[in-house]
This record gives C-alpha cells, structure tokens and sequence, in this order.
C-alpha cells in the first residue's frame, strides 16, 4: 500500500518554494541557484513495511551526500499521543511508528502530529540553508498544533506584507 508521502510532507508545511515529492522521498533546493539540496526520506524499522522517523540529507549534485541526520518519531513525539490513547508500549512494533497497512480512507501515518519534526527540519535546515526557513516560510494553517516555542515578533510593515 502507499505511504501517501506527499500528503506527509504537505502536513509538515515545509515552506521551500522549489520542492517536489518523488514516490516516498521529499526534495528542495532551499536557496535558489545554490548547490545544496534538501532530501527527506522515511527511516525503516527491523520489521518489514514499518517506519520509525526520517532521514534528512544535505546533497551537492557533484559530490553527493553532505551530512544526514535522522529524526526518530519517538523522540519528536510524533505519535505519542495516538500511542497513549491506544495504551501502545514502548518497545512494541507500533510504539512511534507507522506501517503500510492502515484503515481504508486514512493515511497510514494517521495520528501523527507533526509539530516536533517540523521544528526539528527547521532548525536542522537553518544550519545549512540560513535564512531560506524564514525567506520563504508560509503561515501556518489553523488547526495546526501550537509551536512549543513562542513565535519571533513581527518586524516591520513591509515585512509583513510579503
């Protein structure tokens, strides 16, 4: 069954202008006419079918992979509420992850929320890519889960009205 990857990277609200989803693998080009690129891929589990975070890669197209990192859903609390709701324990096959099988009508990721792990890209992002997270960052829709950290203040006018 599908990942439904492009609606997962579409809930995070990366804000990259230059970006796609190609079968489950997320890539931007962050800042415009630079060589790096942005690419985001699920991390599997030992078990099969089954996913338990995502692998962030700083790639130059010469010479390849720069730096990656990997963001657990566990320790970004990305199912910790579904997982508690559902008295799921630690060290099971479900326990902050996600499989491949899933109800009819709802993504496989169903539960997840996904404010640890946008928190997580951007400040991950803004160690290689300073200044595209703010430069091109949409607002976030309502209904989203509110940030753990209060928002910067708003600069001036003409800032805001970009």
């Amino acid at each position: 069954m599908s990942l439904q990857a492009a609606e997962f990277f579409a809930e995070l609200c990366l804000p990259f202008h230059d970006q796609t989803v190609v079968g489950n693998t997320y890539f931007a080009a962050p800042v415009p006419g630079a060589p790096l690129r942005l690419r985001i891929d699920f991390t599997l589990t030992i078990h099969a079918d089954t996913y338990g975070g995502l692998r962030l890669a700083v790639v130059h197209p010469e010479r390849g992979e720069i730096d990656a990192v990997a963001l657990s859903f566990v320790d970004h609390g990305t199912f910790h509420r579904r997982d508690e709701a559902s008295n799921t324990r630690p060290n099971t096959k479900q326990y902050g992850t996600f499989d491949t099988h899933h109800r009819p009508g709802h993504p496989p990721w169903d539960g997840a929320v996904t404010t640890g792990l946008r928190d997580a890209i951007e400040r991950y992002s803004a160690v290689w890519f300073p200044g595209a997270w703010a430069a091109s960052a949409p607002t976030r829709t309502a209904g989203r889960t509110p940030r753990s950290t209060p928002a910067p203040a708003a600069g001036s006018a003409e800032a805001r009205a970009r």
